[in-house]
């Protein structure tokens, strides 16, 4: 007896194409977010903050991407059993689903429009390093969202806290206390676990495809440098806040 698998490859065909959906719509769905929070903080910033905060529209969908990225990456990860090696085993390095795509969607789409606003106002909002590294990050986002593989240490450095700055005052100070406590957390010590996690779940890195496998060794080292090297002037800012602090008083 004969059997039909052609319904096979149409189900394939179209798995692949409803997951392209997902990943464009969740793509311009992040860039629609990002202008709609640069219009919002631009309504709001003349009449509450323009004196405070004149770069708040700028910064605005930044801090915004920077919480929604942080709760979505703090629930795949800890939450949701997606990457829980007691129900998928040896399997969490190809473990993905419609949500986990769908946010790194919207950060792709909030890189594209961050990395837009870069070079249009460049070098104001930021240097070279930043345009390097949003161009990792979204290198790294793309292999991991049509691989499907890798998402779990995908997630781990996407975890990351932004802020808004207003100098010479108690507000600053606290907002910079904040910034150095967060990075720390969010960008040195999750980087140890990330490598330290990789280390003793090689035998499951290995199964990456060979492009994504050597962008995991080298992209995230190169990362966590960059991360070093801003944690230094974080540090070194705080102490300069501190420091002016002390001799107003």
């Amino acid at each position: 007896m004969k059997t039909n698998f052609s319904f096979t490859a149409d189900d394939d065909a179209a798995s692949v194409s409803s997951k392209q959906l997902v990943l464009l719509a969740s793509i311009c769905s992040g860039i629609l977010m990002c202008k709609l929070v640069y219009d919002f903080a631009a309504y709001i910033s003349p009449l509450r903050f323009n004196a405070a905060y004149p770069n708040l529209t700028a910064k605005g969908f930044s801090t915004f991407h920077a919480v929604f990225v942080s709760v979505a990456s703090i629930y795949l990860l800890v939450i949701s059993d997606q990457f829980d090696e007691n129900v998928h085993g040896d399997s969490v390095v190809n473990s993905t689903t419609s949500l986990s795509e769908a946010v790194m969607g919207i950060s792709l789409g909030y890189f594209i429009a961050d990395l837009t606003m870069i070079f249009w106002h460049f070098p104001t909002l930021g240097g070279i390093e930043y345009v390097f590294h949003h161009c990792l990050s979204m290198f790294s986002i793309i292999l991991s969202v049509t691989s499907g593989q890798a998402q779990f240490y995908i997630f781990i450095v996407l975890l990351y806290l932004d802020t808004s700055g207003q100098k010479c005052s108690k507000a600053y100070t606290l907002n910079g206390i904040a910034l150095f406590l967060g990075w720390l957390v969010a960008r040195i010590l999750v980087y140890i676990y990330y490598f330290v996690h990789m280390y003793f779940h090689f035998h499951q890195v290995k199964q990456v495809f060979p492009l994504g496998f050597y962008s995991l060794l080298t992209v995230a080292p190169v990362l966590s440098v960059m991360n070093l090297l801003w944690f230094w002037k974080i540090t070194k800012g705080l102490i300069k806040t501190i420091s002016k602090a002390r001799h107003r008083e």
